[in-house]
């Protein structure tokens, strides 16, 4: 599709180019041959003038006649050499355009596809499900109260998923919109300190740690999209983390910018996987995907932190631990 998009759009750059090129080179051949017929007239008249006064025809002006009329040939073959020559490299020119043109388009249905496709398949698994449980208790000729309850507590079960999964899809297709401005000034710590009641209960089961430090500074951005973002990164590092572990929240304050740094005891992220973790429904090996998700967290938080003009990064040893951080400017 986008080949042929390519070369339809290649010959109309072609047809401009050309269609310019070509009146140009009429425009250019209609003066100049004017202007050297005014000179062969003019010779033509001396040559009269020099018949009926019976005088001979000066060699010069014989010459310079027969110049002109080789410089009116020479001329019309140099134009459509030139013109054949603005052809072949307008063609390739344009060729080269239109697939920089059309990269971004490509590129955008290429994720959309992508998108489609992985949420398809996210969806799949708990549709499946909920269609198997019901048509098993059909086929059941005598379903007891208590098989029916653990039913509908499992089909609840599957539909928290699926309600999830559209929550996060929703959530996530708001973060990618470029027109959002955000104008509320907002404290990092209280960012920080919200995110951590989210998940303190969560913490408390697995008798985590959480250790924050003070956090200065205020930047310009949504509070509870900020929040979103720390409550993403500590429930990753919750559920990655054995029992009994540490989380510290780290922050160090520049001029312009905050650096904020989440570092936890967990499993780790393989070397292979870090490059592809913020990509959306990316789940890294079995020992990260065994939590409960869909692999929209870090994209979202991604996404989030970018709207707000901050970077994220991370480093990770497998097995050890994992460390993100992420920047942001600061209020002026």
């Amino acid at each position: 599709m986008f080949q042929s998009a390519r070369l339809k759009l290649t010959a109309w750059y072609l047809a401009i180019i050309m269609l310019v090129s070509v009146t140009f080179s009429f425009a250019f051949y209609q003066a100049s041959t004017l202007e050297i017929q005014r000179v062969i007239v003019r010779i033509h008249f001396l040559q009269s003038q020099a018949t009926e006064l019976s005088l001979p025809t000066p060699p010069e002006a014989i010459f310079t006649l027969d110049q002109l009329q080789g410089i009116t040939n020479r001329l019309k073959i140099a134009l459509v050499i030139i013109n054949g020559i603005i052809l072949v490299i307008a063609g390739g020119a344009g060729y080269f355009l239109a697939g920089r043109t059309l990269k971004p388009i490509q590129q955008m249905v290429d994720e959309q596809n992508q998108f489609i496709s992985d949420a398809s398949h996210e969806l799949r698994t708990p549709i499946a499900t909920l269609r198997a449980e019901m048509e098993a208790s059909l086929l059941e000729k005598r379903l007891s109260d208590k098989g029916a309850r653990k039913v509908i507590a499992s089909n609840l079960e599957e539909l928290g998923k699926l309600q999830e999964l559209a929550n996060s899809l929703l959530q996530l297709a708001h973060v990618s919109k470029k027109n959002v401005i955000y104008n509320d000034t907002v404290s990092m710590q209280e960012v920080i300190q919200s995110a951590y009641k989210k998940v303190s209960s969560l913490a408390k089961k697995k008798q985590i740690i959480f250790t924050l430090s003070q956090v200065s500074g205020k930047v310009k951005g949504d509070k509870n999209s900020l929040i979103e973002v720390f409550v993403n990164l500590f429930d990753n590092a919750i559920k990655y983390s054995p029992e009994k572990t540490k989380v510290t929240i780290a922050s160090m304050s520049k001029k312009r910018s905050v650096t904020i740094l989440v570092t936890d005891e967990g499993v780790g992220i393989a070397p292979t996987d870090l490059e592809h973790i913020f990509d959306r429904f990316y789940r890294a090996d079995k020992s990260r995907s065994q939590a409960d998700g869909h692999g929209l967290g870090l994209s979202i938080v991604k996404k989030i932190v970018t709207a707000h003009n901050g970077s994220i990064e991370v480093d990770s040893v497998y097995h050890k631990g994992t460390t993100f951080t992420l920047t942001f400017p600061l209020v002026s």
